[in-house]
């Protein structure tokens, strides 16, 4: 029997639906496509960048994981950035992760669009991203169990496929069958063909290709026995990162030349149409649709709780706060849907640069919820509370952490365009958020006028 939460939802979503949500947040589009042009603009190195940003990924689950068993929320980090750093913090942290969402929502579909263009290269690429995210609407406005359901079984496929490349790959480079073999690591021009400065340029792909690991948080306050399922659940998606995301990385620069691979296609659908299978590429090019759909599924999941949890505190449109029948956040869900079918427009007018465009702005996102997270965790920690599932080596860790992910950010504008556009859209965000907040902290202190102080702290 189902139990219905404080927040109003069910504890809908079992073990076997966290786990493998847990995976699917692991296992994205970043990976399936993300990392051909990362490839063929980078080399090899390639490897370097997936290691030093799952490095990252990992401190940034276990501080989750400690964070998640002191008191478990469907809000997740933004209810303790207000407990830890304050209501400005949890403002800021909630509308920045809707920011990750929607720009990864709107990369997911420019993915779909691009793997469709695959078999159907007469089909309007913008038409099938609008029925994509049609699809995906209607399975969040249904119900929790069915998303829990469906992602099972996406996440099942991610990572069958994963997996069959994992065996096929090792296979080829073991018994060097065809071009393949650790050769290739330092032939067609070194380890670092392009130059050491590309790899570093390479980290806010990368990154986002991390992108939504910390989504098993969030799931958190609809699981029933979370103080069971949540250390089992980040611990599985640490050693996924490095199985799926290093090793995968790692092989596929060994099977074929770095040269071989190209910006728009994916590495592994590039990789069995090579083995001369004539329905391998296809198969391979289904999963990477599903791995689309998935993530851009968890995406409306995730934002419509988060603007759920923000409407209720008066820091969302009201509308966003709406519960369905169903015990589905539908405001949420509708309005990041709306930001969603923007995104389709701008595929329509900038289909080359949509998809880069898209990861960059998200890879903002992911880099402010991943620092709320982990300084939130240095606070829990300094308030002397102990936990059975410890961020390893805090402080210290905290702080490498957060340097890394300044460094990214720095990084960005000596990128590429697409970076240099998301880049220089931070001020504008920091503006648009510090607006945000003055208008909701001005509607609270004039509804409760003996608040004020508080507010202002």
């Amino acid at each position: 029997m189902r139990t219905q939460t404080d927040e109003g939802y069910t504890h809908a979503l079992g073990n076997r639906q966290v786990q493998m949500i847990a995976i699917g947040g692991a296992i994205g589009v970043g990976l399936f496509l993300g990392a051909g042009g990362r490839l063929a603009a980078t080399g090899p190195a390639l490897v370097l960048s997936y290691a030093a940003a799952g490095l990252a990924a990992f401190f940034v689950m276990r501080a989750l994981g400690e964070l998640v068993l002191y008191r478990p929320a469907s809000g997740s980090f933004v209810e303790y950035a207000g407990e830890f750093i304050g209501p400005w913090a949890a403002f800021a942290s909630g509308w920045m992760y809707w920011i990750n969402w929607a720009f990864t929502g709107i990369a997911e579909l420019t993915a779909i669009a691009a793997y469709i263009y695959y078999w159907a290269p007469a089909f309007p690429e913008w038409v099938t991203a609008l029925i994509a995210l049609g699809f995906v609407l209607t399975v969040n406005l249904l119900s929790v169990k069915l998303f829990g359901e469906l992602e099972f079984w996406f996440a099942m496929l991610k990572v069958l496929a994963i997996t069959v490349f994992l065996v096929v790959g090792l296979v080829l480079v073991v018994f060097s069958i065809g071009e393949a073999g650790p050769h290739n690591l330092v032939s067609h021009g070194g380890f670092f063909p392009t130059g050491f400065p590309l790899v570093l340029m390479s980290l806010q792909s990368v990154v986002f290709a991390y992108a939504s690991i910390e989504l098993v948080g969030i799931t958190a306050g609809e699981t029933a026995r979370p103080h069971e399922v949540m250390p089992k659940a980040i611990n599985g998606v640490v050693w996924r990162i490095a199985i799926f995301y290093v090793g995968s990385v790692a092989l596929l620069a060994m099977v074929l030349p770095w040269t071989v691979y190209r910006a728009g296609v994916s590495p592994f659908v590039t990789v069995f149409s090579g083995l001369g299978v004539p329905w391998a590429a296809d198969a391979m090019n289904l999963v990477v649709i599903t791995a689309a759909l998935s993530s851009c599924n968890s995406g409306l999941y995730a934002t419509g709780r988060i603007l759920r949890s923000m409407a209720m505190k008066a820091e969302a449109p009201r509308f966003a706060g709406n519960l369905s029948s169903r015990h589905v956040p539908i405001g949420g869900i509708l309005f990041t849907a709306i930001m969603f079918l923007a995104g389709v427009a701008l595929f329509y007018f900038l289909p080359e640069r949509a998809f880069n465009i898209a990861t960059a702005g998200a890879s903002l996102g992911v880099i402010t919820t991943w620092g709320v997270l982990v300084y939130c965790q240095l606070r829990l920690r300094r308030s002397g509370h102990r936990s059975a599932f410890p961020m390893p080596g805090s402080p210290y860790t905290n702080w490498l952490t957060l340097a890394f992910l300044a460094l990214v950010v720095l990084l960005m504008p000596f990128a590429d365009r697409d970076q240099r556009v998301a880049f220089f859209l931070i001020p504008v965000l920091v503006v648009a958020i510090a607006l945000g907040w003055r208008v909701v902290s001005r509607r609270r202190a004039r509804a409760m006028p003996g608040e004020r102080g508080r507010i202002a702290g």
